[in-house]
């Protein structure tokens, strides 16, 4: 499991657009780094829909928020467009990055036990360090307590 205040895995993944994006192009910046199980599904429409809403805050702080699940680059596409979500979302079929932060758990669905992304949201500092962990958060208020978390500091 990842520490507080420790280095955040780099990653480098594409995003909806095809283009290669690093944790790294985001030094000097606060990146609300969340990762979610599916697109299109409810819950996960949900909590991509807050961080939408919310999207000129995080903005007017200075933060980024990028969204990291196992779907596809035209997942993504649609996914975006459907919802007109601002943020960039990012495609790790290969489970880079889901991997490096621990998100890829055994889960229960329906009784049934499998392996998926546990919905997870990482707040990394300007320095690329990990400031905060949220574990198995809720998608209706996830994108508003990292919000006001971010707005206290």
């Amino acid at each position: 499991m990842l520490e507080l205040n420790s280095k955040a895995p780099e990653f480098t993944l594409k995003d909806k657009d095809g283009n290669s994006v690093s944790l790294s192009d985001f030094a000097g910046k606060k990146v609300v780094l969340y990762f979610y199980p599916k697109d299109n599904t409810p819950g996960c429409t949900r909590q991509a829909c807050a961080f939408a809403a919310a999207y000129e805050d995080f903005k007017a702080i200075n933060a980024v928020v990028i969204g990291i699940s196992k779907d596809s680059v035209a997942s993504h596409v649609k996914f975006a467009d459907k919802y007109e979500l601002p943020f960039i979302l990012l495609s790790d079929p290969e489970l880079q990055a889901i991997e490096a932060y621990g998100v890829w758990q055994e889960k229960k669905m329906c009784g049934k036990v499998g392996m998926g992304v546990v919905r997870t949201t990482f707040i990394i500092d300007e320095n690329g360090n990990i400031e905060k962990i949220m574990p198995k958060v809720k998608p209706d208020t996830n994108a508003a307590e990292i919000l006001a978390y971010l707005q206290e500091k």
